[in-house]
């Protein structure tokens, strides 16, 4: 007759095999965090796999855009990019106003528009701003367009974010249109390649920087059509910034 083991010996070497297999499986899988795949196609710098993002990159280098431009690394077709804002007519009464652009391109395909980001510190608290895409980063300012508003909070910290036609913005009159070179070529009228901020308010404007001889302008739209205040901000570069 076949000699019968007891019942629990049985149980015993069944639950020492469960725990070596248990034990095998978490070294392997150790062993695989331990030592991860990596694909060829992400050893390489990103912008060499963005042709957009080197473009720009060689034309900071051979000076076709400002130098404080930065080109930031991203996967093909998103091109993203980033400049600062530096305090213009607010230097003396906020020489620490700092300010940061961020502009997204995505797909061509999928949308013709930008996404832009502007976040500030440091501003006159609770102030309304105008912002536009301008020709010349500092007066006379050249051709314009009004884009977005900003209302800075109590520690004069504020952002906005809105969509617009950015890194190819242009203006032009269309019974003498000329022509002129941005990032894709030759395009029609005048490339709007710099961003600045305006006091909405001429009225904020006098009370904020103490002084009542300041005369308004028309960076505001409705009336009067010299409402707005000063410029507050600007990119402050000679050399297009984007």
């Amino acid at each position: 007759m076949p000699i019968r083991q007891p019942l629990h010996h049985a149980f015993a070497r069944g639950a020492s095999l469960i725990f070596m297999l248990t034990l095998l499986c978490v070294l392997s899988g150790n062993a695989a965090l331990a030592s991860p795949l990596q694909p060829q196609s992400f050893k390489q710098p990103v912008s060499r796999s963005n042709p957009n993002a080197l473009h720009l990159k060689q034309m900071i280098q051979q000076g076709q855009l400002a130098p404080s431009l930065h080109v930031l690394d991203s996967l093909s077709p998103t091109t993203i990019v980033q400049f600062h804002l530096v305090p213009s007519g607010i230097k003396k009464n906020f020489p620490d106003a700092t300010g940061l652009v961020t502009i997204v391109r995505g797909s061509r395909d999928n949308s013709v528009s930008d996404t832009v980001t502007v976040d500030v510190q440091k501003m006159p608290p609770n102030i309304t701003f105008t912002i536009f895409l301008i020709e010349l980063a500092n007066k006379p300012f050249g051709n314009v367009e009004y884009v977005a508003d900003l209302t800075t909070r109590g520690d004069g910290s504020g952002e906005t974010v809105f969509q617009c036609i950015a890194l190819v913005a242009f203006s032009m009159d269309a019974r003498n249109p000329g022509a002129s070179l941005d990032q894709e070529g030759i395009t029609s009228g005048v490339n709007l390649e710099h961003m600045g901020m305006w006091f909405s308010s001429l009225i904020d404007a006098q009370e904020v920087l103490n002084d009542a001889t300041l005369k308004g302008t028309i960076f505001d739209g409705g009336s009067p059509p010299l409402h707005a205040g000063p410029q507050a901000m600007t990119d402050g570069q000679t050399a297009p910034e984007f």
